[in-house]
């Protein structure tokens, strides 16, 4: 049941039998990429690796993070007993098997370091079993998984372990990657003289999608399927590379212009209440590779500036999508920002909140910052009431439906109407109730 027994040197052959991703794991912490929030310099995790302080801990992260390295990284780094199981394909009477084994060793004065892959997929029952030896030291839990602990993971064992979030890798990570795959004639496909084009390169690490896996394998495939040159050099162009990542590269510049023509079409279809062509422009930015988050905060400014007190739920759903998203991550999280942007393109639509925030805005740059009146400022101490702050407010509850006469301008500015909703939606209600009071009040609609 130890982990990573692989020969650190293997014949073509046998290069064959084993996957890329699998042969280019790294077994030094210095070798490993990404996780600096963890792993970077007096970061927590690095630190206790280095010192072989281990705590039970749980990866919660995305396929292709590094979960799985991590384990081996503390399986070569440690000195402690190493063992490993997938949860897939273990039960009960394995656990225990091992919690005798990790008993005897610590009867030999030897602690023993527990990987759990995919622990989410034990019940609770399962789980259960481990509470025992985690507590009284017998074992040292490392648990992985892609799904929020909070929920898969039974709240006993969880207040032994110390969650640690893996976060998706960048592209730039993705590229240093593929880079060292490409050069290693030892483990990885040096000995093929391959190079990928800027265009392909730039495919693989953007459709990834933060998996070092995805992309490694996309390479390897790639790789394999080029034919060598008359030098015996392999190069792989976009093309090749596409069919290997099984998706194709869309115009879509993050930094550049096609970047902003498309999220310019995206809020343009909300605004236009097609759904339709709303989905068509989400789905373009998805499918090419633009950060999700930035899709939904786009969506979080379109709910206030486009539909306003139209619909004020708008805003909500769009925070929700938002942070469902940040919840449960790509692909599943895709479908999060879809909803919201039916939504809002079905939503009535109104500026009024745009455009009053914008006039309010214009008579602060113009005016400068007039003077608080007396009557609305607040009077904590003597001094200040002696001064005639707060001196001559009306309580609005005081009076008949909490209305009152009352100016809250600066008087060198005087009453101002700005806000003017629209008959759409919530703010033809929200309009017949300002009206009726402002028409109370004396003042202009």
């Amino acid at each position: 049941m130890e982990l990573f027994e692989a020969a650190q040197k293997r014949d073509g052959k046998q290069k064959d039998l084993i996957p890329l991703a699998e042969r280019m794991r790294p077994e030094r912490l210095d070798d490993f990429m990404g996780q600096e929030h963890l792993l970077g310099p007096g970061r927590f995790l690095r630190t206790l690796i280095e010192k072989d302080q281990l705590q039970s801990l749980i990866f919660w992260g995305p396929p292709g993070t590094g979960k799985t390295t991590l384990a081996a990284i503390i399986a070569h780094s440690t000195q402690s007993h190493f063992l490993s199981f997938s949860a897939v394909l273990s039960g009960v009477k394995e656990i225990r098997q091992v919690i005798q084994e990790a008993e005897e060793q610590k009867y030999r004065g030897r602690r023993t370091i527990l990987f759990v892959d995919e622990i989410h997929r034990f019940n609770k029952t399962q789980q259960d079993a481990f509470l025992h030896a985690v507590e009284q030291g017998t074992i040292v839990l490392i648990g992985a998984t892609t799904e929020n602990p909070s929920f898969e993971v039974n709240s006993a064992l969880l207040s032994r372990c110390k969650v640690l979030t893996l976060r998706g890798l960048t592209s730039a990570e993705i590229r240093q990657i593929l880079t060292r795959a490409l050069g290693d004639e030892e483990k990885g496909l040096g000995w093929l003289h391959a190079e990928l084009l800027p265009e392909a390169m730039e495919h693989l690490s953007e459709m990834s999608h933060g998996d070092a896996r995805v992309a490694l394998n996309a390479l390897e495939a790639a790789v394999y399927s080029a034919s060598p040159d008359r030098e015996g050099r392999r190069v792989i162009p976009l093309p090749l590379a596409e069919e290997a990542m099984q998706r194709k590269a869309l115009l879509y510049d993050k930094e550049g212009e096609e970047h902003y023509n498309i999220i310019s079409a995206f809020h343009k279809s909300l605004r236009g209440s097609d759904p339709d062509a709303a989905l068509y422009w989400l789905a373009r930015m998805i499918e090419a590779g633009e950060d999700p988050l930035y899709v939904a905060r786009r969506m979080v400014r379109f709910a206030s500036e486009d539909v306003g007190l139209a619909d004020p739920q708008a805003l909500s759903v769009a925070l929700m999508s938002m942070e469902a998203f940040h919840f449960i991550g790509h692909p599943e999280g895709d479908l999060a920002l879809a909803e919201a942007a039916v939504y809002l393109a079905t939503a009535p639509k109104s500026n009024a909140i745009y455009v009053a925030y914008e006039k309010a805005t214009q008579d602060v740059r113009e005016k400068g910052a007039l003077p608080t009146p007396l009557h609305i400022r607040n009077a904590p101490t003597k001094l200040m009431k002696d001064l005639g702050y707060g001196q001559g407010y009306k309580y609005a509850h005081d009076y008949s439906n909490a209305i009152v006469a009352q100016s809250y301008f600066p008087e060198d500015l005087g009453p101002r109407t700005y806000y003017q909703p629209t008959n759409r939606g919530y703010e033809k209600a929200i309009g017949e109730r300002l009206s009726a009071w402002r028409q109370k009040l004396g003042r202009k609609n």
